[in-house]
């Protein structure tokens, strides 16, 4: 699981020079870009990640790509952690962080009700009125900087500075599966229910992970996201048709 991301930086850092590259155990290394999130640095990370699907470095099992950092994972009987370092700190230099193809999600939202835990308190904190406050979460596109702390976890990036908000200072002990909230400067699509501070708006039918499906998650770090508002009747539909294993958002390939 990756770790808890650092804090979020209020103007990008330059994101220029080679990077860290340490271990993790003795079947994985973290190629860290950075101590800051940014959009340009994980432009970075995504890149790199991009460059080990395409090129057969030898015994390379699985990368996982976070904020600052891609995890590689690798068999130890096949290439020595030393020497992977090595091929890998080349081919980051070699992997441009120019603009790279990615998905940009549509995805349904069901705001306030039982599952929009804060979005009343939320809108009177802002000053906005419910319809201001949709608005403005649905006014931009969200990156998706990575998926961790529970399977299909979506932690995004681009929060309107009006939105920035604290997390809640005692935890929820229970939030609802498919959770649309905000942490901080950052949003998440939620996927299981379980513990929260986040500051929840509403929830949407799209399962982010189900392991019924044929590909289980919905979501990649590098997507962006842009939230739309649905009522009541069509997420109970939405929700009827995402129990049979449809993903109810469609996405356009940009690049």
């Amino acid at each position: 699981m990756p770790a808890v991301p650092p804090t979020l930086a209020a103007q990008p850092d330059p994101v220029t020079g080679a990077p860290r590259i340490l271990a993790a155990g003795d079947s994985a290394l973290v190629v860290e870009f950075g101590e800051t999130i940014n959009p340009a640095l994980h432009a970075r990370v995504i890149a790199l990640d991009s460059a080990l699907q395409t090129t057969a470095l030898p015994g390379v099992i699985e990368t996982v790509p976070t904020y600052r950092s891609l995890m590689v994972c690798y068999d130890p009987g096949v290439i020595r952690g030393a020497a992977l370092a090595g091929m890998l700190s080349k081919l980051a230099g070699q992997a441009a962080a120019a603009a790279q193809p990615y998905r940009l999600w549509h995805v349904p939202v069901l705001y306030g009700g039982a599952a929009g835990l804060d979005f009343d308190d939320l809108a009177a904190i802002k000053g906005l009125t419910p319809d201001a406050l949709i608005a403005l979460h649905g006014s931009v596109d969200y990156r998706v900087y990575m998926i961790g702390f529970a399977p299909g976890f979506t932690y995004l990036g681009g929060v309107p500075r009006a939105l920035h908000t604290p997390r809640l200072t005692t935890p929820r002990q229970m939030t609802p599966a498919g959770g649309i909230a905000i942490g901080g400067a950052q949003a998440c699509v939620g996927a299981l229910p379980g513990p929260s501070g986040w500051r929840f708006l509403g929830r949407t039918p799209v399962r982010s992970f189900d392991p019924a499906r044929a590909d289980a998650f919905v979501f990649r770090a590098g997507d962006m996201v842009r939230f739309f508002p649905i009522g009541a009747t069509e997420a109970d539909a939405l929700d009827a048709r995402a129990a049979q294993g449809e993903i109810c958002a469609r996405f356009e390939q940009i690049g």
